[in-house]
């Protein structure tokens, strides 16, 4: 990495169920803005932005920004599916890293319909057809949808390799709404027991049952990003930096490691958080807070071992000892995750960037993970991309 990078300011809006959000653009504006009064700053400062969602014609960014203001800056809409809003911080960086930028916007939204992801564009060959075929030699589960098939069958790869229970997931699914329930920006507070996870409705008998699936989520969350110059020259705080960064794609052992873990990212992940703790000269061991993605309970079990927080088919033991939690090793999803807070796809990864700014800066309230030093953000999205972020209190 090259001039040092620093979260100026944090913004994000209450999630909420699809139909109960206001609009997209709406949204938008008032996370941006929320993000430039914790900065300090004006729209005006702004150089460029970066805004992401998935579910929206071209243009959108430009539609909600224009509501905070009508500068003429550059404004580059960006899609990556669920690493949408990480992707936009990670162009945001990029910007200021390479001396582009001093004052850059990442800004992430979704306005999302009810029930399982679907196809908008029927009538051109889909990103996912490999994935789709993959997941159909892997998978013999029909009737299921397939997001649920794709990380069901990474959970359940998992549990073939390395005899992981199902009570696994749930335990990780209550301690999601454990912390959720302390979080005042989740879609759902109320918490759950592990029993009360594994006796919910079945999705998937013996794989998932419908609580270890994040739901669909509205909402939206920014940050302001600025290099060390325009901090000081206009008196911003400079007490959070990102340390190191990676972004990564797919390699052919997607598809040909035969193993569904692979198929939803896994090496992906793995890759992205190498490159991460050699960028910054750390290891996993430094780190004590995360928020990774949890679309289900399935990929926060098996993303534990991808960013080596435990050994590979470790995590059974790593959950049962609470090393997951505050008082453990690392506290994961401190926010709720994406399986209580929501999951509004092109806000998510900014949305984990507004907990971990906040627990950096001791201001994490309710949440607060004491003493933390250094924050691990994991964001993914099929198709596919995975991007890693470290934050360090500066």
């Amino acid at each position: 990495m090259a001039a040092p990078v620093y979260v100026a300011g944090v913004g994000m809006i209450p999630f909420m169920k699809p139909g109960a959000s206001e609009p997209y653009h709406l949204m938008g504006a008032e996370a941006a803005r929320r993000a430039l009064s914790d900065a300090g700053v004006g729209y005006d400062a702004i150089e460029q932005a970066f805004v992401g969602y998935v579910y929206g014609d071209s243009t959108c960014g430009q539609r909600a920004l224009y509501q905070v203001g009508m500068t003429g800056v550059p404004i580059v809409n960006v899609n990556n599916n669920c690493s949408t809003g990480s992707t936009a911080l990670y162009l945001a960086r990029q910007a200021i890293a390479s001396g582009a930028a001093d004052c850059v916007l990442a800004l992430g939204f979704e306005q999302m319909k009810p029930g399982a992801l679907g196809t908008v564009f029927a009538d051109r060959p889909s990103a996912f057809e490999d994935f789709d075929a993959a997941a159909d030699r892997l998978i013999d589960a029909p009737g299921i949808p397939l997001a649920l098939r794709y990380f069901g069958g990474a959970g359940l790869s998992h549990m073939q390799k390395h005899g992981t229970p199902l009570s696994s997931f749930a335990k990780v699914r209550a301690k999601a709404s454990r912390h959720a329930a302390k979080n005042p920006l989740a879609l759902f507070r109320k918490e759950v027991t592990a029993d009360d996870v594994l006796g919910d409705q079945v999705i998937w008998p013996g794989v998932m049952t419908r609580l270890m699936a994040c739901p669909p989520t509205c909402g939206g969350a920014a940050a302001v990003l600025v290099s060390e110059a325009f901090a000081k020259k206009h008196g911003l705080a400079t007490n959070v930096r990102i340390a190191a960064q990676a972004m990564t794609t797919d390699t052919s052992s997607t598809f040909d490691a035969g193993d569904m873990m692979r198929v939803v990212g896994y090496d992906m992940a793995r890759a992205a958080a190498n490159k991460v703790y050699e960028q910054a000269g750390v290891g996993p061991s430094d780190i004590d807070v995360v928020e990774l993605h949890d679309c289900f309970a399935h990929n926060e079990l098996i993303t534990y071992e991808a960013l080596g927080l435990c050994p590979e088919g470790g995590a059974e033991k790593f959950i049962d000892d609470g090393d997951n939690t505050y008082g453990g090793k690392f506290v994961t999803n401190p926010s709720g995750g994406l399986l209580s807070k929501g999951h509004p796809l092109g806000a998510t990864g900014l949305a984990q960037c507004y907990e971990l700014t906040r627990q950096l800066r001791g201001t994490a309230e309710a949440t607060q993970v004491e003493g933390a030093k250094r924050a691990l953000q994991h964001n993914l999205g099929l198709g596919g991309a995975c991007v890693v972020t470290l934050y360090e209190r500066a």
